[in-house]
């Protein structure tokens, strides 16, 4: 079935970037091809994308930078594309907000397999329930600047957060009191890895937990529901 969805694609290998386009393009794909970081913010200026494949190693910004400035005011879709596959390099992609990870060399059926898993998945997405104007929320005496990334402990105290911490918090924020299971957090915060390494979502909200000073043994804030998975409990007043 052919849809209308347009693609970014972004290597600074001709040739690749080439192949990949052709066959993007006829699986009834709208592809536009960049070189580079530069060549890829002038097509999102000018052009509606709805995915961007995009590689690692570039010339000047590299990708994962790009894909780092893109999600901190951009939730579309990145799947990165690179030569190196070494499970650290991954680890930083998905960290930095993307949503799969692809090595190359790889077959163009893969590639292609793993763009329609996740343009599927963003169309599927429960709406994330922020409005365009809610940019503080407070909750438990905590405060989340969600225009400076900034969390404020109840004494005042700025607690740095990574990019994959704040979108966690964001994600728990705008869905309190309700239970979310491990797939449906790696969803909405768009760092979707694959089979068993989804259960990196334990790490990050333990993680997440140490900088609310949540008990790890008996949380507070976010509580774990056996064979379900994780809930905010707290009260959350948003404030634009």
């Amino acid at each position: 079935m052919e849809t209308t969805e347009h693609i970014l694609v972004v290597d600074d290998d001709r040739e690749i970037r080439v192949l990949v386009g052709d066959y993007l393009k006829q699986h009834g794909y709208r592809v536009s091809l960049a070189a580079d970081g530069r060549q890829m913010r002038e097509i999102l200026e000018s052009s509606g994308i709805d995915l961007i494949v995009l590689d690692l190693m570039l010339p000047g910004q590299d990708g994962l930078s790009l894909c780092r400035d893109l999600r901190a005011r951009s939730d579309l879709p990145v799947l990165m594309l690179t030569a190196r596959g070494e499970p650290i390099d991954r680890v930083l992609g998905l960290e930095m907000g993307a949503d799969d990870y692809l090595a190359k060399p790889f077959e163009p059926r893969e590639l292609l397999a793993r763009i329609r898993n996740i343009l599927r998945r963003a169309r599927s997405l429960p709406n994330r329930g922020v409005s365009d104007s809610a940019h503080r929320w407070r909750f438990a005496g905590w405060t989340l600047d969600g225009q400076t990334r900034q969390l404020t402990s109840p004494q005042g105290v700025v607690v740095a957060l990574s990019g994959a911490e704040y979108r966690l918090l964001e994600v728990f924020l705008t869905h309190p009191n309700r239970v979310l299971t491990r797939d449906q957090l790696m969803d909405l915060i768009r760092g979707r890895e694959a089979d068993p390494f989804d259960r990196s979502i334990d790490l990050r909200v333990s993680r997440l937990r140490q900088k609310l000073g949540d008990n790890a043994r008996a949380p507070n804030l976010i509580k774990t529901q056996r064979n379900e998975g994780y809930v905010l409990a707290a009260v959350v007043e948003q404030e634009s």
